[in-house]
């Protein structure tokens, strides 16, 4: 390579120094570090530019190299127009040259903030909640679907690049149908006590404060623990984390899903904790009046989209009392 740059400015403004420091690929990379090894006193000067780009790149993480020269093609673009020659009779002096270069230098920023940009679009976050008491569906950028249960909040990036990952961040209780993709890419739903892992499948995850369990209803998943530990599950299996231990449960597919269709189904259990499922659902307290009734088991199919119609019917069912005084809500015999 013949070149011979007096300042940072002339390096910054070379276009092969631009294709070497933004895309990185192979030939540049190889042309660039055989001539610095022979001209040290450039090498040095080479240095100071890539560390002066190096303190604008807002994020650290590389984009595509397809979308890194899709910005530079835009950018060099609008600049072609700035540099349109113009007919002058005064002389070029070095005011002028200066300007020339730093035109470069510009252009090399802009490219960063462009790069930058395009890094912050693909990595940014969505968002989507619901309330207590509240269902809602929601399609995912690879086409999967997520049915979210009260009281409930998934996080996700914006964009998926054909081939990564795609993670879901999940804080309550969703049940997951993932696309398979053409490229058999992972899908990873993180929870609080283990990460999922799956290319296909059907499953049922909650992630609350007190406990965090999976049902698995198609195809087949991998469980990864903090620790490292890995479970591999088969459509049916119930598993939940107690104590970053993996513990193999008992539970019916029907009981387990029966949110998605506004149901609560019961079979012999505990009436507190009937009483919790309902609680973490609207968001409410509920006092068990007599200490003898709480383990009493209950079964009941009860309707889970009206507060008042499920405590009726819990009413109905089980021949207790409930009770709504000032706000409280009170469970008798």
């Amino acid at each position: 390579m013949d070149r011979n740059f007096s300042n940072i400015e002339d390096i910054i403004a070379d276009e092969r120094f631009q294709a070497w420091y933004f895309r990185n690929d192979g030939k540049n990379r190889n042309d660039w570090e055989s001539w610095m090894a022979g001209n040290p006193q450039q090498a040095a000067l080479v240095a100071e530019a890539k560390e002066y780009l190096d303190q604008l790149v807002i994020a650290e993480q590389s984009l595509p190299e397809a979308q890194l020269v899709q910005a530079e093609q835009r950018l060099m673009a609008g600049l072609a127009a700035m540099e349109t020659p113009v007919i002058s009779t005064q002389p070029v002096t070095g005011t002028v040259r200066k300007m020339k270069r730093w035109i470069g230098v510009a252009a090399a920023v802009v490219v960063l903030a462009v790069a930058g940009l395009l890094y912050l679009y693909n990595t940014a976050q969505d968002m989507v909640q619901t309330s207590f008491g509240e269902l809602k569906e929601q399609q995912l950028p690879d086409g999967s679907k997520v049915t979210l249960n009260a009281n409930s909040t998934i996080t996700y990036s914006k964009g998926w690049d054909k081939g990564t990952e795609r993670e879901v961040w999940l804080k309550g209780e969703a049940y997951f149908h993932v696309s398979k993709t053409p490229a058999k890419s992972k899908f990873v739903v993180h929870t609080d006590r283990f990460d999922v892992v799956v290319t296909g499948t059907q499953f049922n995850v909650v992630n609350r404060s007190d406990k965090t369990n999976i049902m698995l209803t198609e195809g087949s998943v991998t469980l990864i623990t903090p620790d490292g530990k890995t479970h591999k599950m088969v459509p049916g299996d119930f598993v939940e984390v107690n104590n970053r231990e993996l513990q193999k449960k008992t539970g019916r597919e029907e009981n387990v899903l029966a949110w998605k269709d506004k149901k609560l189904i019961f079979e012999n259990t505990p009436l507190h904790s009937a009483l919790e499922k309902i609680e973490e659902h609207y968001g409410i307290r509920i006092t068990i009046g007599n200490a003898n009734i709480g383990n009493k088991p209950i079964s009941a199919i009860l309707p889970n989209d009206n507060l008042d119609v499920l405590l009726q019917a819990l009413e109905a069912t089980n021949e207790f009392h409930v009770i709504r005084k000032d706000g409280e809500i009170i469970i008798t015999e």
